[in-house]
């Protein structure tokens, strides 16, 4: 199998860093790869560490008053110049749970209250978003948001608009905007189940 000779740190950023990975083919072949990180350094990165803790976490909730809708973001990101659907989401805090991340990034981005569902682990554990680029994995939090919608915890450095979508609107979105793909997943279950988090019980 392919081999990892050297791990080089290459930038070193609050958020994400760059590693330079010189490597071995299953042939002998040396070659170079890069990749992107929330370690802190090499000794976190998850190449070195084979533990996956989750670097961040997603929000999958149903408004609790209406269940109809499930709450979304429309969020300006850099990466590419352009606004686009999300989940709530952010990054999980050193020495917090995901759960507790989950309920916290809910209150900060949108002032709903998230009230979280038991489901098997299965459906909830941290699973890797871009492998071939990083090395970052994301957790899902599901459950039923209350409250009033608030912009009053968002920092300077997030723009984004609350959504609370119906079907319908979930319809329009899928065919028309731009939709992180981990989102665009759970909109496709959520316009087809029954009833909220329906898919859950398949395992």
């Amino acid at each position: 199998m392919p081999s990892i000779k050297k791990v080089t740190p290459m930038t070193e950023n609050p958020y994400v860093r760059l590693y330079h990975l010189d490597v071995e083919s299953k042939t002998g072949k040396a070659g170079h790869y890069y990749v992107a990180s929330r370690a802190k350094d090499e000794r976190h990165l998850k190449l070195n560490t084979r533990e996956n803790h989750p670097d961040g976490v997603i929000i999958y909730a149903v408004c609790k008053e209406d269940k109809n809708k499930v709450v979304l973001v429309r969020q300006y990101r850099y990466a590419i110049d352009d606004y686009i659907y999300e989940f709530p989401a952010g990054l999980v805090e050193t020495g917090e749970d995901f759960k507790t991340a989950g309920i916290r990034e809910m209150k900060e981005e949108t002032g709903l209250t998230l009230e979280p569902v038991t489901v098997n682990p299965a459906y909830e554990k941290p699973y890797f978003t871009t492998i071939g680029m990083t090395d970052e994995s994301c957790a899902t939090v599901y459950g039923y948001a209350s409250g009033t919608v608030s912009r009053a915890g968002l920092e300077d450095s997030e723009e984004l608009e609350i959504v609370l979508a119906d079907k319908e609107e979930v319809k329009r979105i899928l065919k028309e905007e731009k939709v992180a793909i981990m989102t665009s997943y759970m909109l496709m279950h959520f316009l087809h189940d029954g009833e909220p988090f329906e898919f859950l019980k398949e395992i």
